[in-house]
């Protein structure tokens, strides 16, 4: 169409202009033939770089829509930053203070420790010298005793840190009474003067007894055997006190023919199981103080 224009105002201007040569005439045909290619070109290329254009334009709308987002994106990103930052710094304050006090402890527990280590050296020492006293005690005993022993009116025992005399009743007393014999009264000093020198031990006398049964007679006096027991341990803890040794540290228990050491179908057992048993123990205070 601009092809067919354009040849119409040529020939028109030709027309006008009188009478012009052939070759003229074909060289300007040619010319604006070229002319309208080339602006048949130029609008081409201008249609095709408005749609470039129009692309661009839109992909630059899409990254500038995509900026933002990323902007927004980076601008949440920075206030999680910095909650993270205020929550790491406040739990490292909490971590550095518990670190602090987890260190107090430490130090407090090794100086307890230390001084548990003191106290359980000197609880040793303590122990052996009690052992070792135990045990002088226990060869003085023997020592003094050493006729009742070999005649079998004695024995004497020490185990985990309880000293027993073991004395059987005849050596004390007479059949069914609870009144100390002359000959038991010397016996009775001995040992009484030794186990005075202990003072961190109670002393505790236990009365014991076969089970035959109490006369009628002396049912009078002692209703049971229990009775007999207790009574004579009773006199013994008695005797010990007026030789000296605090009533504090001394106590009387009666256990009747309860706690056998021997069978009593024989004479021999019975024997045995008729017996005064005088009993170095730990202190009860000395306990109630540990326990504390």
């Amino acid at each position: 169409m601009r092809n067919s224009i354009t040849l119409a105002i040529l020939i028109l201007a030709l027309t006008l202009g009188g009478c012009v040569k052939k070759s003229t005439f074909d060289q300007k045909s040619a010319e604006a033939e070229q002319l309208s290619t080339a602006m048949n070109e130029l609008t081409a290329r201008h249609a095709l770089l408005n749609e470039k254009f129009t692309t661009l334009q839109e992909t630059n709308d899409a990254l500038k829509t995509s900026n933002r987002a990323l902007n927004e994106d980076i601008g949440r990103a920075g206030d999680d930053i910095k909650r993270l930052e205020n929550v790491l710094s406040k739990r490292s304050t909490e971590t550095g203070k518990a670190m602090t006090e987890m260190r107090q402890e430490i130090d407090r527990l090794m100086l307890a420790n230390r001084e548990l280590e003191h106290e359980v050296d000197k609880e040793k020492v303590a122990r052996l010298a009690r052992i070792a006293q135990m045990q002088s005690t226990y060869n003085e005993l023997v020592d003094k005793m050493e006729s009742e022993i070999k005649r079998g009116e004695i024995t004497i025992s020490e185990l985990e840190g309880r000293l027993t005399v073991n004395m059987v009743d005849r050596i004390l007393f007479a059949s069914g009474s609870a009144d100390i014999k002359q000959e038991g009264l010397a016996v009775l000093q001995r040992v009484a003067d030794i186990v005075n020198d202990i003072k961190d031990k109670d002393i505790q006398v236990e009365g014991h007894t076969d089970n035959v049964k109490i006369s009628e007679r002396l049912q009078v006096k002692f209703a049971s055997n229990w009775e007999l027991s207790a009574a004579r341990a009773a006199t013994v803890v008695r005797f010990l006190r007026d030789a000296g040794i605090p009533g504090e540290r001394l106590s009387a228990v009666g256990f009747g023919p309860f706690k056998p050491v021997a069978s009593n179908k024989a004479v021999e057992g019975r024997a045995q199981n008729r017996r005064i048993q005088i009993v170095l123990v730990p202190q009860k205070r000395a306990i109630v103080k540990e326990l504390k």
